[in-house]
């Protein structure tokens, strides 16, 4: 790893020396100035790791040069250091921005302490946001259809606010990425976001999950566990298929989102928690409301802004470009030699429907990563489901519907057999009626 550069600022030669030889010792490469009109112009050629700033300068003080690096470098450290020092001048000087004071005569042993830690300090702030960025580039909403370039809007805009978000959608459209995506453009982004799946939510232990739990508030809480709100507190609260939620549930959950608090089940202490609820359904809450399955409040609570994302099947133009971007991902993870869609390939793939979405469209790509072993992919490698015709409805006033209805073809007999139907009961003291024969075996 290259030497890190720190930028010492003072007046007084002999302290820059001194300093110069200890930071070289160290395997740092020092920088030295011994004015504040010095060290801004070094900040503005070169990069630099960390500022040592005396705060009398002569000139603009370090005070002044302190509150320019800050407008203009904020990511890079600034230590104070300073022989007429004071409390009072410490605490000015950090709320201004800076990572520490040290008073002169300078201490070898705590000088160095401090300058490791804020390095260090820089260093995982960088690598904290190299990772940010690499994880907001995996939950980008891909596509160049015009309903996916609005909804890549609509979340940048819904992410700079605090209010919940509903997304809608059918299953495998990506209505999980889209949280995710409104979450790390959002201020929240360093906090969590907790996933609640709420088809999978026990009905019997539903307020533990969400709310946590006190030891011995039931048999097996054998210790005090955290509900979802408190782990996801200053992050996102993500409610997978929210329209699955039973009812009893969804009361729990607007009596927290109408008073932000609630308490540990088996506790009495009232618990705050600051979270940002997003919520995702496949299914129509508006008819679910109708059929009294879903309640109108807790909807109201939830729908401030509300996301829809389309199929794919709508945005056939996306599926080349989504197709190659997972073909590069799946070659990538399993150190293979880049593979390549023959047009025909391609040709294929946007004729299908894609009832799963882009999670059908994915799991084929990867299988086809797996199963194919050349370079190319052609439209003969490409085998995929032919799409069920939707069942009709059913007729209930047509009796052919009935059970009795269904039944009726295999009870009758072949035309021009010569086994009776029992239509009745046999006569009295005469022998019973003959059953048809038949291979059914509803019979």
């Amino acid at each position: 790893m290259p030497a890190e550069t720190i930028l010492v600022v003072d007046d007084e030669r002999g302290i820059l020396l001194a300093l110069k030889g200890i930071l070289e010792d160290e395997g740092y490469r020092p920088v030295l100035v011994e004015d504040g009109e010095s060290a801004l112009r070094r900040l503005r050629e070169q990069a630099v790791d960390l500022v040592l700033l005396d705060i009398w300068l002569p000139g603009r003080d370090g005070i002044a040069i302190l509150q320019e690096i800050m407008q203009g470098w904020p990511d890079v450290p600034v230590v104070m250091m300073s022989g007429h020092g004071s409390i009072e001048t410490a605490v000015r000087t950090t709320k201004l921005g800076a990572y520490d004071f040290i008073e002169k005569p300078l201490s070898l042993e705590k000088t160095l302490l401090v300058l490791r830690h804020a390095l260090e300090e820089r260093r995982l702030a960088r690598e904290n946001s190299e990772l940010l960025r690499q994880a907001a580039a995996q939950v980008e909403i891909a596509g160049e259809d015009p309903a996916i370039r609005e909804l890549r809007r609509q979340a940048a805009l819904a992410a700079a606010g605090a209010g919940r978000v509903l997304v809608t959608g059918e299953h495998g459209t990506g209505k999980e990425l889209v949280a995710r995506s409104i979450h790390l453009q959002s201020p929240r982004r360093l906090r969590p976001f907790i996933e609640v799946n709420c088809a999978a939510l026990p009905a019997d232990l539903v307020e533990s999950e969400l709310f946590g739990h006190e030891r011995g508030a039931f048999t097996g809480a054998v210790e005090r566990r955290r509900g979802k709100f408190e782990l996801a507190d200053g992050g996102t609260l993500f409610f997978d298929e929210i329209g699955d939620m039973g009812l009893r549930t969804q009361g729990a959950l607007l009596r927290v989102l109408e008073g932000g608090s609630f308490e540990r089940v088996g506790g009495s202490e009232q618990l705050q928690v600051d979270v940002r609820v997003i919520a995702a359904t496949n299914r129509r809450l508006e008819e679910l409301i109708a059929r009294g399955e879903f309640r109108e409040d807790l909807y109201y609570r939830l729908a401030v802004v509300t996301l829809h994302v389309p199929p794919l099947r709508e945005r056939r133009g996306d599926i080349a470009l989504l197709a190659e971007r997972f073909l590069r991902e799946f070659c990538t993870r399993a150190g293979q030699h880049p593979k390549r869609f023959e047009p025909g390939a391609l040709a294929a793939l946007a004729e299908h429907s894609w009832p799963g979405n882009v999670r059908e469209l994915r799991n084929c790509v990867e299988r086809l990563v797996i199963m194919v072993p050349g370079e190319e992919i052609g439209a003969d490698d490409i085998s995929l489901p032919t799409t069920p015709a939707p069942r009709p409805a059913r007729r209930t006033a047509d009796p052919e519907g009935s059970r009795e209805g269904r039944l009726r073809p295999s009870l009758e007999p072949p035309p021009g057999s010569t086994t009776a139907r029992a239509s009745g009961p046999a006569p009295s003291g005469g022998p019973p009626a003959e059953c048809p024969t038949s291979d059914n075996p509803r019979l």
